[in-house]
Formats: structure tokens, C-alpha cells, sequence
């Protein structure tokens, strides 16, 4: 009977071979090689793993790949930490940044943007991530807003701001979180009411990336025949900040509230026509997020070095960490999300259709949290 003999459970289905193989891969770039050794040899972990994943790259992206790394590694990794601990925001070095074509990624080149692709900004991001994530996700704002001005501006506009905002003498800050209703651009209460060629704004917003440090804010507000995108300049009158955030991780990076009393500001400060602010805030935010999922990987990708390094150098009961075959296979496991993660982000980045993205982008943010939470 089934009660003298009980049937085996079944055993748990095998990862695809494709899984499989990039596990013994990984397995095999954290094998111990003793303290000494890891000291000396100069070679970052799963290398093999990093090369899988670069291998669609063209000669031109793994050129921008090495230049974003080693800007990474001289100009933001050595003062990273002390940048965060003091609250610092480095201006000099997002400045230095923009020497090399970073401040403007996706505006065209005849108004000084660099006039690169997605999944080109993608590679620049990760790398000066796992430097700073910090720096590099306002950069990432920075860059979106630049973007939005050269979409969706006229040529006055383009004229007047990119190549400013492509050198970043002029940083920009894209603004639509409201303490009331978040990020849900349908609820806001900021309005903008038309007075001649003016509108006048009153509102506030919440949480906002460079907030009183930057020098012009793209601000949706909610006008007669629907939502707008105003660029609204440091200095005009009536237009005031909140204090800084007190927040737990990215203090380099400042945070604060945006306040509006009667703001006047010119109709030709508007990108789009009225009520085209709704899709143009949406479409910053879809490009937005990829290059805001690029900064989760590049932290991620610094955790597992860290932490891989780490267990080479550790010893315990007189070995090495990395010669305990469940740490092996921890860092396996990370190193295979990690990679994962990157073909995700580069494949929505060159994909076109927004749900597509979405779904990447939502595996993305999953993956590198996991990596970076296995790091304790």
C-alpha cells in the first residue's frame, strides 16, 4: 500500500545547462590561491565571467568602458567614502567628468552632447558606480535632464543650456516626487496657471536629487489643459529650498525639498507644448531607469569583488575562506546574478519597446539587490 510504501519526493529540477555552466565558471575564478597570491596577482575576480558578458561590446564601447573605469578608479574610488561620511558633493570632479563627454551622454553633438546610445551610457555608468554610486546616480539625473532639453526643447532652449549643461558649468535636476503624492505624476498638486507669456507656479516637491545645488530644475506642474515641463532657474523669485536630507547611504549626493510662492516663469521656458509634460516625464524616467539600473550593478559588481577578495585573504581553522566549498558556491551564485543582471540591463537598453524594459529593468533592480544583500 502507498502507506508501507511512501513514494520518494522528487528532486528538485536541475538549473539550465546554460545556468550550470556559468556556476562552474564562476567556481573556477574563486578557487583559493592562498593570501599571498591573491595580494600579488593584480587580477580582479571572475574575469572570465566579466569577458562573457562584454563579448557583444564594440571596439568603441569597451573604449568608453576603460576610459569610465579608469576615471573611476583615480578621480572617485580613493575619496568615495569620505565624500559620503562629510556630506561632500564633489562638483570639481562631476566637472572632470564632463571633460571627458560624460555630461551630456544622449545629446546630439551640434549643442556639445556626445550623441551616445543607451546602451553605450550603460557601460560608462556601471563603471563609475562601482567607484561611487552616489555621484554617479545625480550624473545619471544630470544626464536625463540634458537629454529632455535636447528631445523636447526648442532650439532656444537647446542653444541656451546644453552646451552649459554638457560641460556641467550648469547642473540640472529633474523634478517631479510631491509629499502628497509621490512620483504619480496623475495626483500632483504643483500648478502652473498662465498669466500672459508666464506661467505662475506655486507647489512644492519632495526628494530631489541636487536640490540647492543645482542651477536650473525641469518641474512638472499640473496647467489648464494639462500637465507642463518648466525649466525653472536657481534664483527666480519665490523659488526656495528645503533642508538637506538626513539620509542613511548616498549623502554625497544632495537631497532636499523644492518650495514654489508665486514663481514667475516665461512660456519659453517650457519644453513641449502644453500638456506633452506627462509623456515627457515618463519618457526622462524610461531612459532614466536604465541608467539608474546600471548604478545597482555597478555597487553590486564592487560588492562581489570586495567580498571575494576577502574570503582569499581570510583564513579560518588555518585555510583560506575560499577553500570552503559553500562559500565557493555563494560567490557562484552572486557571480551568476551578477552576471545575468548585466546581459538584462544591456539587452533593455537596446530594446525600444517600454515594457520590455520595464521587465528587465524590474529583474535588474531584484538581482543586484540580491548580490549586494549576500555581502555581510
Amino acid at each position: 500500500s502507498a502507506c508501507d510504501h511512501p513514494q520518494e519526493s522528487e528532486s528538485p529540477p536541475l538549473p539550465p545547462p546554460c545556468v550550470m555552466a556559468l556556476r562552474a565558471a564562476a567556481l573556477r575564478h574563486v578557487r583559493p590561491i592562498g593570501a599571498a597570491a591573491a595580494r600579488s596577482s593584480g587580477v580582479r575576480s571572475f574575469s572570465l565571467l566579466a569577458q562573457l558578458s562584454d563579448a557583444d561590446l564594440t571596439e568603441d564601447q569597451r573604449e568608453f568602458q576603460s576610459l569610465a573605469r579608469s576615471f573611476a578608479q583615480n578621480e572617485m574610488a580613493p575619496y568615495a567614502a569620505e565624500w559620503d561620511r562629510t556630506s561632500h558633493f564633489p562638483v570639481p570632479t562631476i566637472k572632470a567628468a564632463a571633460e571627458l563627454g560624460f555630461g551630456a551622454l544622449f545629446a546630439r553633438e551640434e549643442f556639445g552632447g556626445t550623441g551616445l546610445k543607451r546602451v553605450d551610457g550603460a557601460v560608462i555608468f556601471e563603471e563609475l558606480s562601482a567607484a561611487c554610486p552616489s555621484t554617479t546616480a545625480y550624473l545619471t539625473i544630470h544626464n536625463m535632464c540634458a537629454w529632455m532639453v535636447d528631445t523636447f526643447g526648442d532650439d532656444h532652449l537647446r542653444e541656451k543650456w546644453l552646451p552649459q549643461m554638457a560641460s556641467m558649468d550648469k547642473l540640472a535636476s529633474y523634478c517631479l516626487t510631491e509629499p502628497g503624492s509621490g512620483s504619480d505624476a496623475a495626483a500632483m498638486s504643483t500648478k502652473a496657471v498662465r498669466d500672459g507669456d508666464h506661467y505662475i507656479v506655486d507647489g512644492s516637491k519632495a526628494f530631489i536629487s541636487g536640490g540647492a545645488v543645482s542651477d536650473v530644475y525641469l518641474v512638472m506642474c499640473r496647467a489648464e489643459d494639462g500637465v507642463v515641463c518648466l525649466m525653472i532657474e536657481d534664483g527666480t523669485p519665490g523659488f526656495s529650498f528645503g533642508n538637506n536630507e538626513d539620509k542613511m547611504g548616498w549623502k554625497c549626493q544632495p537631497t532636499c525639498s523644492l518650495t514654489f510662492e508665486g514663481v514667475r516663469v516665461p512660456v519659453s521656458n517650457r519644453l513641449g507644448g502644453e500638456g506633452d509634460g506627462f509623456k515627457i516625464a515618463m519618457m526622462g524616467l524610461d531612459g532614466g531607469r536604465l541608467s539608474i539600473g546600471a548604478c545597482s550593478l555597478g555597487g553590486a559588481r564592487q560588492c562581489l569583488e570586495i567580498a571575494t577578495d576577502y574570503v582569499k585573504e581570510r583564513e579560518q581553522f588555518g585555510k583560506p575562506l575560499s577553500h570552503l566549498q559553500s562559500v565557493q558556491f555563494k560567490l557562484a551564485d552572486m557571480a551568476t546574478e551578477l552576471h545575468a543582471s548585466r546581459l538584462l540591463l544591456r539587452h533593455a537598453a537596446r530594446s525600444s519597446y517600454i515594457v520590455n524594459r520595464a521587465i528587465y529593468i524590474l529583474l535588474l533592480r531584484h538581482a543586484a539587490r540580491s548580490v549586494s544583500q549576500s555581502v555581510k
